[in-house]
């Protein structure tokens, strides 16, 4: 067992208080949703862990759209996720995952949110708004890039995914040849996903090639993934009996679709943004070290 060190854990600690303060500070409800489902979402390339009949969650995100459809306008988690066969140094099969969500918003305003919390989380818990990396020096009061997706692909793999796709070559040049090339400097976003990587975000209303989606990276690692929520309901149904098909050729397990969710967007869910942060990326961040399982007590068991 990796145990880890008495300094990591107050980090750690002192960014949860941090995280905390500031979306109560902000008029933020604090949620608690399950933790065990009857149907994780459907996504290609993410597995979910079985409990009896049931899964762990890979994500909050479904029951936390539930809410806004009810009319919570601002809320915020922070809890236990589950991935299968996620591990790594940047990953571990439970891990930490701070999600928030603002009703009568987009992608953008949560961008904000964004910048506003990590400078607000490293200067509560370093005193400072530069967080040293490895070799790196990350000033979070120097801009951050928004880099469009399509621009970043023609830069650094040669081509356009927004024009033609091709799902295997994208996944593939983006961790080897555009995340690689990413300054690390500074907040870098990659936004604006092709529309067949919009996962569950809605379509550009000024070019629909393109989905209202950004991922952001710090010191070359991947620590948040943004969306302006889809809410049409008949759209949703398509891309996870889309996604449903994909599983099953590649022999993945199909779980049942999320029917209760679907009827909250049938029902009405507003026009929201919503984001992921990995808790344990940006604590490794914070404290300098390169492995997720030094910023997790007990991460081996």
């Amino acid at each position: 067992m990796r145990s880890i060190s008495p300094e990591i854990l107050q980090i750690r600690s002192n960014a949860l208080q941090a995280i905390r303060g500031f979306f109560l500070a902000r008029d933020f409800v604090e949620v608690e949703t399950p933790v065990r489902l009857p149907a994780p979402a459907l996504e290609e390339f993410i597995d979910a862990i079985p409990s009896d009949d049931w899964y762990l969650r890979t994500s909050p995100e479904l029951h936390m759209k539930r809410l806004l459809a009810a009319g919570m306008p601002r809320i915020f988690q922070m809890g236990a996720c589950f991935r299968h066969g996620e591990r790594g140094h940047l990953h571990n099969p439970e891990f930490t995952m701070l999600e928030w969500y603002r009703a009568e918003s987009d992608y953008r305003e949560i961008l904000a949110d964004t910048k506003m919390l990590i400078r607000h989380v490293a200067a509560e818990v370093l005193g400072s708004t530069t967080i040293s990396f490895g070799d790196v020096a990350i000033d979070l009061n120097m801009p951050w890039l928004c880099i469009p997706v399509e621009y970043a692909f023609q830069k650094y793999a040669g081509w356009n995914p927004v024009e033609e796709f091709d799902a295997d070559r994208f996944d593939l040049d983006l961790v080897n040849k555009v995340e690689p090339a990413l300054p690390k400097d500074r907040g870098v976003v990659l936004i604006d996903y092709p529309e067949e990587a919009a996962a569950l975000s809605r379509r550009s209303p000024e070019n629909p090639m393109v989905a209202e989606r950004w991922e952001l990276y710090m010191g070359g690692i991947e620590i948040a993934n943004a969306f302006s929520e889809l809410t049409d309901a008949d759209e949703q149904l398509k891309r996870f009996e889309e996604c449903a098909a994909k599983r099953a050729k590649a022999g993945r397990d199909v779980y049942p679709i999320d029917r209760p969710f679907l009827a909250a967007l049938e029902a009405g869910m507003p026009p929201s943004g919503g984001i992921a942060l990995g808790v344990d990326r940006l604590v490794m961040l914070l404290a300098n070290v390169q492995n997720i399982q030094q910023v997790r007590p007990f991460a081996n068991g």
